[in-house]
């Protein structure tokens, strides 16, 4: 082997050492107060390897035998994920510093960058066993997150009904790929496979394999009818993990749900999987609407509203193009920004009070007016109203699908339209309750950690400024376009 193939892997390996440094500090530190050290030490590491991913350009060559592949394309997806999880370390500052946490903070902190080396390995694998490795990894730790809490029932249960599903979702996928490694003639590779389904017969064994490999990789989205787990595991988790399972997790299965189905699966575009996608995006977006109006947890509340934003985010996958690509990694960004703002303040009021339901927030503007402000902008920005960063994703990516003038991806748009004023009016009820609401307030005011107003304030200005400035879209669509992965879209979808 030539050892000189790892020096592609460089966001894996900046992450690889950070755990590296985290798990030694943990490990060897003797006594309570030199763990002290560990939140502001991860969290600065993290930092300026967010940093680095950001500004390293990426080689762009395939090693491992073209198992592997960091090209414009998939650094830029890991610098955004590293924005998020950086948010999520500042959100979650206070909360690992509490008595029933900090004890096992450094364990937190191992899993999270566990999970996101995981899920940098799906994003760049074009071989499917490294892709299930990729999967795996983000996966299984991720349930011993949700299960953090140790003292809370609902946190048992949120584990054991993640772990279920994710073992049979995980069992469904590779049933699927035993499907399609029979019918590419016994390769993974993403382009062998490619080859071989444009030179096969379509039949109901290979239309029941894309099914089971749009169920796996479902599940990981929270897709309709995929999504059952998600309300249940969102509320029983502690609040940090939530906003990073809402968040950074979505986005990564996103890309790879792209990158699999075009460059996989191009060839079988419009005969099978343009037909399953219709159905099940039209499924997420109007279930995760509906049910969320039903809701008074809010984080029951902002489970539903991440099954709708994925449906909003694979509208992206139906372009199959270089601009859909890219319109789902602004809208990803765009997302980060405005979701974990919104858990920001969740995370910030059930620290100081304890209090997660709706009817909490009543007349918080007038204890709290910055956090109902905050809290505000997030909401407009994930109803898409202008000129919030959220109005000119969800336009970006309704152009980059209506681009093919097809009349069918035309009503898509249109039906996902009319569920844009559905999510309208419950993302309102939320400000209607903090800043309308004539009951007296329930929450005190109080002041929170340094970490969280900081979080709090890059979601702001990201939700403010990511609409108004071109800059991260242009970067989003030259990291596309300069990408490997561009010159295959043009040939992929015949």
């Amino acid at each position: 082997m030539d050892y000189s193939q790892f020096g592609a892997m460089i966001p894996e390996l900046i992450i690889l050492g950070i755990f590296l440094v985290v798990f030694l500090c943990d490990t060897f530190s003797k006594d309570g107060s030199s763990k002290k050290f560990l939140t502001p030490l991860t969290t600065v590491l993290f930092g300026l390897g967010t940093i680095a991913i950001w500004l390293v350009p990426a080689c762009g060559n395939e090693v491992f035998g073209g198992m592997y592949v960091n090209d414009t394309a998939t650094n830029a997806l890991k610098a955004i994920l590293c924005v998020g999880v950086f948010i999520v370390f500042l959100q979650s500052a206070k909360w690992v510093e509490s008595d029933e946490v900090a004890i096992r903070k450094g364990e937190f902190y191992e899993l999270l960058l566990v999970t996101l080396f995981g899920m940098f390995l799906m994003v760049s694998a074009r071989h499917f066993l490294l892709f299930i490795i990729g999967l795996e990894a983000a996966s299984l730790p991720l349930a011993a997150m949700v299960a953090f809490n140790k003292n809370h029932y609902e946190s048992h249960e949120a584990a054991i009904k993640y772990i279920l599903t994710a073992c049979f979702s995980s069992a469904i996928l590779l049933f699927g790929l035993s499907l399609v490694y029979a019918f590419s003639g016994g390769s993974l590779y993403f382009n062998d496979i490619a080859v071989a389904l444009y030179s096969g017969n379509i039949n109901g064994l290979l239309i029941c394999a894309i099914a089971f490999v749009l169920a796996g990789i479902g599940f990981k989205l929270s897709l309709v009818p995929f999504h059952l787990w998600t309300a249940d595991v969102y509320q029983g988790a502690p609040t940090a993990v939530t906003a990073y399972l809402s968040v950074i997790s979505k986005g990564a299965a996103a890309v790879a749900f792209f990158i699999i189905f075009v460059q996989c699966f191009g060839a079988l575009y419009s005969e099978v999987w343009e037909w399953m996608l219709y159905a099940v995006i039209i499924l997420t977006i109007t279930v995760g609407n509906l049910f969320a109006i039903r809701q008074k947890n809010m984080k029951r509340f902002m489970a539903f509203s991440s099954i709708s934003q994925a449906g909003y985010i694979m509208l992206g996958a139906m372009a199959a193009d270089s601009l859909g690509l890219a319109s789902m990694f602004f809208y990803i960004f765009v997302y980060v920004v405005s979701n974990l703002g919104v858990f920001s303040v969740i995370s910030m009021i059930e620290n100081k009070t304890g209090k997660i339901g709706m009817d909490d927030y009543n007349g918080l503007h007038k204890t709290n007016p910055w956090l109902s402000f905050a809290m505000t902008l997030a909401m407009f920005s994930l109803a898409g109203i202008p000129p919030f960063a959220g109005f000119f994703s969800k336009i970006l990516i309704f152009t980059s699908v209506t681009g093919s003038n097809s009349m069918a991806l035309y009503m898509l748009v249109l039906i996902a339209l009319i569920n844009t004023i559905i999510s309208l009016y419950y993302y309102l009820l939320v400000v209607k309750a903090m800043w309308i609401s004539g009951d007296e307030p329930v929450i005190e005011n109080f002041r929170s950690d340094c970490s969280e107003r900081l979080a709090l304030g890059l979601c702001v200005a990201g939700i403010i400024f990511f609409g108004l400035v071109p800059y991260i879209y242009q970067y989003c669509f030259d990291a596309v376009s300069n990408s490997a992965l561009a010159s295959m879209l043009s040939i992929t979808i015949g």
